[in-house]
């Protein structure tokens, strides 16, 4: 196992070098999405419109944090369980998304999409969303203002730390 330091947008060249069970600490930008906003990001490709942000070289981090205490950026903000988006994953896949930080195994399908698209599966800590947002230093509502907490937001990460779930080379932490 290694730790890695990488940025956003990823790209294959970052990807290629993470392993199953790497530590990553991630910095850059990524995006929140949950169920409601991957239902209305499939609504928006169905119907040939634009999408809030460019999936290209993206991580979404499955996520609803809570409202920003007085004097924070954001509230608490632990990962959610990512099967629920697994029927939403392959597509956002193929349309150039990079990365996904979440918690919980994923589908076979899901796997497969991510070799295909030489994408990575990042897993968070459950339970841990407090000290998750202590590296989150802005974030910023950028679509669906509507869904409340499972708007789609714009987060800046430093040293967000994840673990190499699933990697390009077909490895699985859940089938170690």
């Amino acid at each position: 196992m290694k730790t890695h330091k990488i940025e956003t947008p990823l790209n294959d060249n970052v990807i290629e070098k993470l392993r199953v069970g790497d530590l990553v600490l991630i910095n850059g930008y990524v995006y929140t999405a949950r169920d409601a906003a991957h239902k209305k990001l499939l609504e928006l490709i169905n119907s040939k419109l634009s999408l809030p942000f460019d999936l290209k070289g993206q991580i979404i981090y499955y996520v609803g944090p809570t409202p920003a205490p007085p004097g924070k950026v954001i509230g608490a903000a632990g990962p959610t369980t990512s099967s629920r988006m697994d029927s939403y994953t392959p597509l956002l896949l193929s349309l150039g998304l990079k990365g996904m930080i979440g918690k919980g195994q994923r589908s076979e399908e899901v796997k497969e999409a991510i070799k295909k698209y030489r994408a990575i599966y990042f897993l968070a800590t459950g339970g841990a969303g407090a000290l998750l947002s202590k590296h989150i230093i802005e974030a910023k509502e950028i679509a669906f203002s509507e869904l409340g907490t499972e708007s789609i937001k714009r987060l800046l990460l430093r040293d967000f730390p994840a673990i190499v779930g699933i990697d390009i080379y077909g490895g699985d932490i859940f089938k170690r």
